[in-house]
C-alpha cells in the first residue's frame, strides 16, 4: 500500500473472507474506508491481475507546473532539477525518482508525449518517493529548457559521443540535467541548446549504462562536489 502513496488511497476492497490482522491494523490507523466485496468484484477492479483478496482505489497521480517545480527550487543556492527526454520503461523512470528523493533533487520535468507516465509501476519501484519528488509534464521539452535558461539553470546532457567527462563539470550552480531515452538517448535539439554535454567514461567492454544506473552516477557526482 505505501508503494501506491498511502495520501492518495480513498478506499480498500476487502475479500469477505480477508482477515490479515496486520493489514487490518495498518488500513485502520490511515483511517482508509473499508468495503467488503466478493472476489468476483475483485477479479473485476484488478482487471483480473493477482490481487490476493486486497484492492486499493487510489487518486490519480499529481503532475506540478514548471513553474511549482522552479519556484520550490528557488531556495536553494544551487537547485538541481532531472529532465528526461523520452524515458518509456516505467522501471527506469521508477528507480530515477528514488535516486532523486535519496540526493534531494528538487525535481523532475519529463515531456508528455513518447515518455512514460507516472502510473502505478512508476510508484511501486520509486518504493514512496513518487510521493516526495516534484514531477512537471511539459508539451515541449525545448521550451520548457529555454525556460530554464533564462532562470540561470546549466542545462548538463548526458551524451554517450561527447567528448568531456561529468568529472570536468563546475557543479557549483543551478543545473538542470538532461537523461535521454533508453534507445535514442538525448533528442538533438536538447542536445543544441544544452551548455554541457558530458559522458560516463567506461573502461570495460560495454559501452553504455542503464538510464537509471547513469542517472544515479551522474546526480550523485553532481551532489558529491557541491
Amino acid at each position: 500500500m505505501s508503494s501506491l502513496g498511502e495520501n492518495r488511497v480513498e478506499k480498500i476492497f476487502l475479500d469477505m473472507q480477508f482477515s490479515d490482522r496486520e493489514v487490518l491494523k495498518a488500513i485502520a490507523l490511515k483511517k482508509i474506508d473499508i468495503e467488503r466485496v466478493a472476489e468476483s468484484k475483485l477479479d473485476q477492479l484488478s482487471e483480473r491481475g493477482l490481487h490476493q483478496g486486497i484492492v486499493a482505489s487510489v487518486l490519480d497521480f499529481r503532475y506540478y507546473s514548471l513553474e511549482e517545480v522552479i519556484a520550490a527550487a528557488a531556495s536553494k543556492k544551487y537547485p538541481l532539477l532531472i529532465v528526461l527526454d523520452g524515458i518509456e520503461d516505467p522501471h527506469n523512470f521508477g528507480a530515477i525518482l528514488r535516486t532523486c528523493d535519496a540526493f534531494g533533487v528538487d525535481g523532475v520535468i519529463i515531456k508528455k508525449n513518447r515518455q512514460v507516465p507516472l502510473n502505478a509501476t512508476v510508484a511501486k519501484v520509486s518504493t514512496g518517493a513518487i510521493d516526495f519528488v516534484k514531477v512537471a509534464e511539459v508539451t515541449n521539452l525545448s521550451v520548457a529548457i529555454a525556460s530554464l535558461k533564462e532562470r540561470g539553470y546549466w542545462i548538463v546532457a548526458s551524451d554517450g559521443e561527447a567528448t568531456l567527462s561529468y568529472r570536468d563539470v563546475d557543479c557549483e550552480r543551478p543545473i538542470a540535467l538532461v537523461l535521454g531515452s533508453e534507445g535514442r538517448g538525448v533528442s538533438r535539439l536538447v542536445i543544441e541548446r544544452s551548455d554541457y554535454k558530458v559522458k560516463i567514461p567506461m573502461f570495460g567492454h560495454v559501452n553504455s549504462l542503464n538510464v537509471s544506473v547513469a542517472a544515479g552516477i551522474l546526480i550523485a557526482n553532481i551532489v558529491k562536489d557541491r
